[in-house]
């Protein structure tokens, strides 16, 4: 099986590490990765920001960046959503103000092809023991894209449950949002500041030693307040975990 990595923004600026774990995972389940060059934004920001004409260009280039795939897989459930929830919505506007079904196509051809990672290991490859090792205790967060949009609904914690070495622990409030929410951070930073300790201390009560998630852009807003907190407690996304084996601590 040939698959198309989109490693998204936020990873391929701040976290390469997740799209590094993705390729070694899915290699290792024997899965050929491409990186297709042309990707760039899937339009998030600009949408959620109110820009739906400027997202409009997006559409097309990741439509035609992974025209050739039968999958695309992400590490991160928000970008995820924005081309299985919005990329339809923008393309029907686009045809309601008469100007086409470029857009409506476009988002056809994206749509079905998109899987988060856990989507993509456990609905498409059907595993759930991916031969992890990661000793140390976890609590996991859903994010609210993930959650809410996709409906990951217990993917991620099934994975999480077949590594070996590690024990998760139960994240109080765990489907309370983290207060990040990509713009709202920016345009509300005093209530976002406030959900963020509110979801820190929640973690940090767990005794854990990390708190995952499936996006890296809320995985960044609880570990920056984690550590403003002073809280040993390390964010880490779930591609690092599950890439992780026996043979890498020896």
């Amino acid at each position: 099986m040939r698959v198309a990595l989109f490693v998204t923004c936020v990873n391929d600026t701040l976290f390469p590490r997740t799209g590094r774990a993705v390729v070694t995972l899915l290699e290792r389940l024997g899965v050929e990765v491409d990186f297709p060059p042309a990707q760039t934004c899937c339009g998030q920001p600009q949408f959620n920001t109110g820009y739906r004409h400027e997202t409009e260009p997006l559409v097309r280039r990741y439509a035609a960046a992974f025209d050739d795939y039968e999958y695309v897989v992400t590490p991160s459930g928000s970008c995820a959503a924005m081309v299985r929830d919005n990329y339809p919505r923008i393309g029907a506007k686009a045809a309601a103000e008469g100007r086409g079904q470029e857009l409506t196509e476009a988002a056809a051809s994206a749509v079905p092809k998109t899987y988060e990672l856990t989507e993509f290991l456990v609905d498409v490859l059907q595993v759930t023991d991916v031969g992890a090792y990661y000793p140390h205790t976890v609590t996991y967060h859903p994010t609210c894209h993930g959650l809410r949009m996709l409906g990951l609904g217990d993917r991620p914690r099934r994975l999480l449950e077949h590594v070996k070495g590690l024990e998760l622990r139960e994240l109080p409030g765990a489907e309370e949002c983290c207060g990040f929410g990509g713009t709202f951070a920016v345009k509300n930073a005093a209530v976002s500041a406030a959900m963020g300790a509110d979801k820190a201390r929640s973690i940090d009560s767990t005794g854990a030693e990390a708190v995952c998630t499936v996006d890296n852009s809320c995985q960044m807003h609880i570990g920056g307040t984690l550590a403003r907190l002073g809280s040993p407690v390390r964010p880490v996304h779930i591609a690092e975990i599950l890439a992780g084996t026996e043979e890498d601590t020896r």
